[in-house]
């Protein structure tokens, strides 16, 4: 967060000449032991410990064993009445997309919230699987006897309120789930789970950096320069606008991530390459759709070409205006 302050700071003094640069970032050894919201990431993660213990305490206060739908109800009670998570119908707050603000808030992603009821099973010795279907992530427990999940008791039953109401929404592919076409759905690893949390902050965070410029999309400069037909509309369509720097950046991060989780896809490198030219990293730009081109369909391959040998002159022009070229701030 200080190194996103210091690097907001440096974007705006380049863009307006206009600010100083105020630098009082700590070069922290390690991830985990910067300080989030006054606790470092493995306190937060003590959090879902203290979840779990008081689960236990709902179990032991009803004197229940460890009956499957007792224990999903007590889970339900802890982190839905008791704690007051609630999910976010659509992921326009980035604080319902990291867990240090959705274990302080409740408010949360529903990705997130199922990673968090996951991991609060999993304290419990209580396994809790997942998949994707159509634009939700569904979960529920392991179980031979899936109909219990589906028996509807006060207006609900105990799939639809671990998953929402997604799951009683006509629109959405979740809503043909039943306890018959459950255990066909193919389950999430962590490595899938992992992928959906980081494409979701990808997507907020380019969202909320381009929200000054209203209807810009990640591919709007590539259909720019493939049908303008002049040398002034070519010019003109690499002029980059002003995006907000420290979402356009968390932005960036994400897509490297999940560029690790998933480098053959040439859709997402296309965008991490065209994030890389709204942040006027040309160089890198370059790098990226060049080799986004070789794994692209034909048809798109060809939409990249012209506009990649606009980032070639843009790389040299930017060269020319600065050539004392300062060092670039690094995080690691």
């Amino acid at each position: 967060m200080a190194f996103n302050r210091e690097m907001d700071a440096h974007s705006l003094q380049i863009e307006r000449r206009s600010a100083s640069l105020a630098s009082h970032a700590t070069d922290w050894t390690c991830v985990e032991a910067m300080p989030l919201a006054g606790k470092n990431m493995n306190e937060w993660m003590v959090e879902l410990d203290v979840i779990a213990r008081e689960v236990e305490a709902e179990l032991v206060s009803r004197e229940i064993g460890c009956d499957l739908v007792e224990v999903l109800d007590a889970v339900n009670m802890v982190l839905f009445k008791s704690r007051g998570f609630k999910r976010s119908p659509v992921l326009v707050d980035s604080k319902c997309a990291y867990l240090h603000s959705v274990l302080s808030s409740g408010y949360c992603s529903a990705i997130l919230l199922s990673v968090i009821y996951i991991e609060v099973c999993r304290r419990l010795n209580l396994t809790i699987v997942g998949s994707r279907v159509g634009e939700d992530f569904l979960i529920w427990p392991q179980t031979g006897n899936p109909e219990e999940l589906f028996k509807v008791i006060s207006g609900h039953s105990l799939f639809g309120i671990v998953n929402g109401k997604c799951v009683d929404d006509p629109r959405a592919k979740a809503s043909d789930i039943n306890s018959n076409s459950l255990p066909g759905l193919e389950l999430a690893t962590n490595r899938d789970i992992i992928g959906i949390a980081l494409a979701n902050l990808m997507r907020l965070h380019w969202k909320r950096a381009s929200r000054a410029n209203h209807g810009l999309m990640l591919t709007s400069p590539l259909r720019s320069v493939d049908h303008a037909d002049d040398k002034s509309s070519k010019t003109s369509c690499l002029n980059v606008p002003l995006l907000r720097p420290q979402d356009l950046r968390l932005a960036i991060m994400a897509s490297e991530r999940l560029l690790i989780l998933q480098p053959h896809n040439w859709a997402l490198r296309r965008d991490h390459g065209m994030m890389l030219y709204y942040s006027r990293e040309y160089e890198e730009a370059v790098q990226e759709l060049s080799i986004c081109m070789a794994f692209a369909p034909e048809e798109e391959a060809e939409v990249l070409e012209p506009f990649v040998e606009k980032l070639h002159l843009l790389r040299v022009e930017s060269s020319w205006k600065s050539p004392g070229k300062k060092g670039h701030l690094t995080v690691s």
